[in-house]
């Protein structure tokens, strides 16, 4: 349940490997985590789809010195640059890497197969031409740090006023695992990251969380069309805020250089 995008994983794992700090192997089985496979097209100097550890290391060949993630939502480009033809394929992706050092991005496309219960994942990452520029609307850790510690308060505030369900067995079970996953020590971010970038993104997935079970648990008291509209609009901004810590998380790690 909790949000974990993959290009918050390619990023974070690839940087690691970029910095020395784990090996090509390492990197490419915690990228790819409980998908079944993942490779790369489009990359320079290769004719096809390559492999995760063949990618990475082509990336760093090509002067690769970081890796930053992008979680935009329409009308809302966090963590893009341009050109537009990319920027297009991201919105529809919702999530893009891009490249410090050389004017490349990396958009994630998915392909499910199988039934219910046994669906085989695998991932194709399109590397694409970006415009080098400063990314769209990413804060500093501290300052996704202050917003998420007042958009807390203010979900909860909102969700009480409106008598939204964010409780109950299917709420209950979900905090649970999300406490049992932090209290068993889970690596959020790879190594390299400093602690304050390991506690925004903890926060920005609860509150993310939060916002989750509001929207999944029915409508509480928020049967009126006015009242459910009124619900998704005071949640939209804390939405927001929780995608903009996770960025400046998952993007720690080139920041501080």
């Amino acid at each position: 349940m909790l949000f974990e995008p993959r290009s918050g994983r390619l990023a974070a794992w690839g940087n690691a490997l970029l910095a020395g700090l784990v090996s090509p192997d390492e990197a490419a089985l915690s990228i790819v985590g409980e998908d079944a496979v993942h490779r790369v097209a489009g990359l320079p100097g290769e004719a096809g789809p390559v492999g995760l550890t063949l990618a990475l290391g082509r990336l760093r060949a090509l002067g690769v010195s970081g890796l930053r993630v992008a979680l935009p939502a329409p009308g809302h480009p966090l963590g893009l640059s341009g050109p537009p033809e990319f920027n297009a394929r991201a919105l529809e992706a919702e999530e893009a890497v891009v490249c410090a050092g050389a004017a490349l991005g990396l958009v994630p496309e998915v392909t499910e197969a199988g039934p219910a219960g046994d669906v085989h994942v695998s991932v194709l990452w399109q590397c694409l031409p970006v415009r080098e520029a400063p990314p769209a609307d990413v804060p500093s850790l501290g300052e996704a740090e202050r917003e998420l510690a007042e958009a807390l308060r203010e979900a909860t505030v909102v969700l009480t006023r409106l008598d939204v369900a964010a409780s109950g067995p299917v709420a209950d079970a979900a905090l649970s695992a999300y406490r049992a996953r932090a209290e068993a020590g889970r690596e959020a971010l790879a190594p390299g990251y400093p602690p304050r970038a390991v506690r925004v993104l903890a926060l920005a997935q609860r509150v993310d969380l939060m916002v989750s079970l509001a929207y999944e648990n029915g409508h509480g008291g928020a049967v009126a069309a006015s009242e459910m509209a009124a619900r998704a609009e005071a949640l939209r901004p804390v939405e927001r805020v929780a995608r903009r810590a996770l960025v400046a998380a998952y993007n720690a790690a080139v920041e501080q250089h």
